[in-house]
């Protein structure tokens, strides 16, 4: 069996402002370092084989953080994994989206990444890597939605009504054939 750990990134300005971030390249602000930190901390008492991350500047932060505290080197910088291309709502809140395009946006062709491309790109790039380390522990650093769209290929029946949290871990077991999760967006690390 071979145990993948999921990690959403830490937080950003943009997170905070409600900005859709897509494939623009933001850094963590503070509380994303601080997160990060304990997320490393926690992961520090487990066993951790490897670490991979989305190319993104804000996964490769955490990534880089976390690898630093288990003392392991990134494996792999990932484009597959890199969350899903927002198209023109990259930079914009809802009030922005309703100013610029009405209460409809949502039904307007924008150049949104459709779920289906995420879900195919995002679950054969996670399985791609549990292939390359049979039996051994690996964590991959990427952003929400491409998670939540990757989950829904790996993991079918598994509820997603909730988002992912910055620097939630969600740990999934391979055997090979099929996938089954053991923990879901979980932040004790950061719960006060």
């Amino acid at each position: 069996m071979t145990t993948i750990g999921l990690i959403r990134h830490g937080s950003t300005l943009w997170n905070k402002e409600g900005r859709i971030q897509g494939h623009t390249d933001n850094p963590l602000d503070e509380e994303g370092l601080e997160q990060a930190a304990a997320l490393a901390e926690r992961l520090s008492a487990e066993e951790w084989n490897y670490i991979y991350s989305s190319d993104l500047l804000r996964a490769r932060q955490t990534a880089e953080i976390i690898a630093a505290r288990l003392g392991l080197p990134v494996a792999g910088w990932v484009p597959e994994i890199r969350e899903m291309d927002g198209g023109l709502l990259e930079g914009t809140t809802e009030q922005e989206l309703i100013e610029r395009w009405g209460k409809d946006w949502r039904t307007l062709e924008l150049g949104l990444e459709k779920n289906e491309s995420g879900r195919l790109r995002g679950s054969r790039a996670i399985e791609e890597i549990a292939q390359r380390h049979p039996g051994e522990h690996v964590l991959v650093v990427s952003h929400g939605a491409i998670l939540r769209s990757s989950l829904s290929g790996l993991v079918p029946e598994l509820d997603l009504s909730v988002f992912l949290k910055n620097t939630s871990l969600t740990r999934l077991v391979y055997t090979g054939k099929t996938w089954t999760c053991e923990l879901y967006n979980c932040v004790k690390h950061i719960e006060n």
